[in-house]
């Protein structure tokens, strides 16, 4: 059998155990969820720790003035400029630019040659599109979606 990692420990991970031990094709190795729930158990399998790594292109530029969460992915010719800041779990696509003292909150995707102004707080869960670009110090509401080259003022 091969190994296998569940992601989320909730109510609907049970249903996908039930599934997985019938089939048998897999190992139940552990369940990734909240660090709270270190420890505890699933009907019997364990809530394991998991690191999340960056990747950063070298090809980017991050400022070491700047601060990155974990799971940040920095792909090539991105510009991460000083006081910004990237939450958990986002990507920074190719050529975007995260201008001075910009939030990026948790799980947002910021597309290819998108440019994000100083001071530009962007909620957790945002999508911005392609070459969109922002006016200095507005915010992006949780979950948005931002067409590709569009012009948020």
């Amino acid at each position: 059998m091969k190994n296998i990692i569940l992601i989320g420990g909730g109510g609907h991970c049970k249903s996908v155990i039930d599934v997985i031990e019938q089939e048998g094709r897999f190992e139940i190795v552990g369940i990734v969820d909240k660090p709270e729930l270190l420890g505890s158990n699933v009907l019997g399998y364990s809530v394991i720790g998991f690191t999340l790594p960056n990747v950063i292109s070298p090809n980017a530029y991050v400022s070491r003035h700047s601060s990155i969460g974990s799971g940040v992915v920095v792909m090539h010719n991105a510009i991460v400029n000083a006081s910004a800041s990237i939450g958990d779990n986002c990507i920074i696509n190719s050529k975007a630019l995260i201008e001075h003292d910009c939030l990026i909150s948790k799980h947002c995707h910021i597309s290819t040659n998108a440019t994000i102004n100083g001071g530009v707080i962007v909620e957790s869960g945002c999508f911005v599109g392609s070459s969109a670009t922002t006016k200095e110090l507005v915010t992006i509401s949780e979950n948005s979606f931002i067409r590709a080259g569009s012009l948020v003022t």
